[in-house]
């Protein structure tokens, strides 16, 4: 299989690159993380306008019909730079979510302010009882005359303080774990009823809990048909983890090339302490952590059409990799820096955070470790039966 990018790819990573390293040198970022929003409103514009944020949609959508591999080159250059921009949350897992339930003519009118930089959407989801099960729901939707009520509790949603539109997962019918009868609304984020409680991660991104309380939302906000939202909602989930990876192959280069760097010019006795042999071989299996991320990332974005079992095989695979040798590097690169990789002016320390978050994210190592056995359990019984 041939995993080089072709000509169009490249270019999208070049133009990535460019922005980031143009917008988003360490001290922007910072500004940017201190502001009131937590993102930068005229960036978010500026990548609608250089057509980031049509990548991965559908052409019915209006977007660029970008499959995994578009993704991973824009998650990976954001990564590069830590962008705390709401790519993950508006276009990846909210955007991506909505290509996949509505029909043509709602995904077009629902994506279009999306594309745009408009309209900032989140996906509301989990839950804390449920911890990284996304089919967890104990939220409830209700009908009530001709639309919905909607109650319950949704956690550490992505950028959902900042959101103007909510996408609530919901059940409609069935057991609090059940896959059948999960719904999907779109909820107006200053609607009557919503609670927002927003907060600072401690990787510089923005979370929020958000509390549902007798929300009544019309019957045309159901997105796709009742009862049915999961496979989208899988399908969002899905982009989610490629694009985590990419972000954290992304941010494990630049903190392999900020230690190295580090090693070369700090002395110790006269010398670059680079030139101890025993750290060398530190450097060396942080990179060869990064190329195992990099290398299963790709393996993951190339698979996203792939049959269900490949699919979330390789996905866990990738998600548990990234836990692995993401926290590897990230501890690494703290102790080959010392004292220095500890303060909050040193940027290493952000992209050591970062990665240990994006661990936390759509399900931690264990969780995605867990997966596999289930699925290499499974596979087994179905051998021996047969």
């Amino acid at each position: 299989m041939d995993f080089s990018y072709s000509d169009e790819q490249r270019m999208l990573k070049d133009m990535v690159d460019r922005v980031v390293a143009d917008q988003y040198d360490f001290d922007s970022r910072t500004k940017i993380v201190d502001s009131d929003t937590g993102f930068s409103a005229d960036l978010w514009k500026q990548f609608a306008e250089l057509g980031l944020l049509a990548v991965p949609f559908s052409e019915a959508a209006g977007g660029f019909d970008g499959g995994g591999a578009e993704l991973m080159v824009v998650a990976e250059g954001f990564g590069r730079g830590l962008v705390v921009e709401p790519y993950l949350s508006s276009v990846v897992l909210a955007g991506t979510f909505i290509d996949a339930i509505a029909d043509d003519d709602k995904k077009a009118a629902l994506i279009e302010p999306i594309v745009s930089g408009d309209t900032r959407y989140t996906l509301a989801c989990y839950e804390p009882a449920g911890r990284y099960d996304p089919y967890w729901i104990e939220t409830t939707a209700e009908k009530s005359g001709d639309g919905y009520t909607l109650n319950g509790f949704k956690s550490v949603v992505l950028n959902g303080d900042t959101a103007d539109k909510l996408i609530v997962i919901a059940r409609t019918s069935g057991d609090t774990d059940a896959v059948d009868g999960l719904s999907a609304f779109i909820v107006d984020a200053d609607a009557q009823g919503v609670t927002r409680r927003g907060y600072p991660t401690i990787d510089g991104h923005r979370g929020a809990d958000i509390t549902l309380e007798n929300v009544s939302v019309a019957a045309d906000a159901l997105l796709g048909a009742e009862g049915k939202a999961a496979n989208a909602l899988q399908h969002a989930i899905d982009r989610g983890i490629v694009a985590l990876c990419s972000e954290a192959a992304g941010a494990m280069e630049i903190a392999c090339d900020l230690t190295l760097q580090y090693l070369k010019d700090r002395k110790q006795f006269g010398v670059p302490i680079g030139s101890f042999q025993a750290l060398q071989h530190r450097m060396v299996d942080m990179r060869m952590g990064l190329e195992k991320v990099r290398s299963l990332t790709l393996w993951a974005a190339c698979s996203l059409e792939a049959p269900e079992a490949e699919r979330r095989q390789r996905l866990s695979a990738a998600k548990a990799m990234v836990g692995k040798a993401g926290r590897k590097v990230a501890e690494e690169a703290i102790q080959l820096f010392g004292g220095m990789g500890m303060m909050d002016e040193s940027s290493i320390s952000h992209y050591a955070k970062r990665i240990v978050m994006i661990d936390h994210y759509l399900g931690d190592r264990e969780y995605h470790m867990a997966q596999l056995r289930d699925m290499t359990l499974a596979g087994q019984s179905t051998d021996h039966a047969a």
